[in-house]
């Protein structure tokens, strides 16, 4: 594999890409979302993330909305051994993992400056690419316990805002997190995604708004985000059990 197509800058779309390849490749998200399927598991990347397909890994991926990546083109063992030295292995076992991963702020910035560079020119992407694996190679701080998502600030701008549009942004930044790290920390701490999160607590507030106080329906649904008075209600009724009605009729059974 020649110097100059070791590191590029590639557009995805939602025309499927279904491929595999003899060299391990990784693939960072610059902007825009990008879903891959990897011997038949699924993953996403956007920006502060990236993808690593091992080599001989069959995988599917495309963007509905379309997603700029850098695309690292790893040559194979021998070119990681002369260019890496002492972190050749350390870059064979991330090689050899399969899926996503997250980038913390120093490694997003080294993408960015690559991004903006003439990665065409073979130096540039040859010692590009040594500096990536590197950096991702780099001893990690101390573990520590990371702190739990702050599910009270979250519960205090959702209530806040509740009846104006919300995005997963709006809680990435109160947590100071990626959207794409929220996603996955919401997962593992709470077994739900942070756009559903989002939809309870809304309909949580308009529960609490049924029973303690005599707003019409109508304006409740308002207050909470919903434009249409009928999907509110198939949205309370499919969470509570009960439409509106029926949960003001019974404010001391919920």
């Amino acid at each position: 594999m020649s110097g100059s197509s070791i590191l590029s800058l590639r557009h995805y779309s939602d025309d499927l890409i279904a491929h595999s390849h003899e060299h391990p490749q990784l693939v960072f998200g610059l902007r825009g979302q990008l879903d891959f399927e990897l011997d038949g598991r699924g993953a996403r990347i956007e920006r502060q993330g990236l993808i690593v397909v091992p080599s001989g890994t069959h995988h599917t991926c495309g963007s509905i909305a379309g997603s700029h990546c850098l695309v690292l083109d790893v040559p194979g063992q021998d070119w990681l051994a002369s260019r890496l030295g002492e972190h050749a292995g350390a870059s064979q076992r991330l090689l050899e993992h399969r899926g996503a991963l997250p980038l913390d702020n120093r490694q997003q910035q080294l993408v960015d400056w690559l991004a903006a560079s003439p990665v065409t020119d073979p130096l540039i992407a040859q010692q590009g690419a040594v500096l990536l694996l590197a950096s991702l190679n780099s001893p990690a701080a101390p573990a520590t316990a990371p702190k739990q998502l702050p599910f009270a600030s979250f519960d205090a701008h959702i209530e806040q805002h509740a009846a104006y549009p919300l995005q997963v942004a709006d809680l990435a930044r109160l947590a100071g997190l990626s959207s794409a790290r929220l996603h996955a920390r919401f997962i593992a701490e709470a077994s739900i995604t942070p756009m559903d999160y989002i939809r309870q607590r809304r309909l949580l507030q308009a529960r609490r708004l049924l029973t303690e106080t005599d707003l019409a329906i109508g304006e409740v649904a308002h207050r909470v985000g919903y434009n249409s008075q009928s999907a509110f209600s198939a949205a309370m009724l499919k969470t509570f059990g009960r439409s509106p009605r029926d949960l003001r009729r019974e404010p001391g059974d919920n």
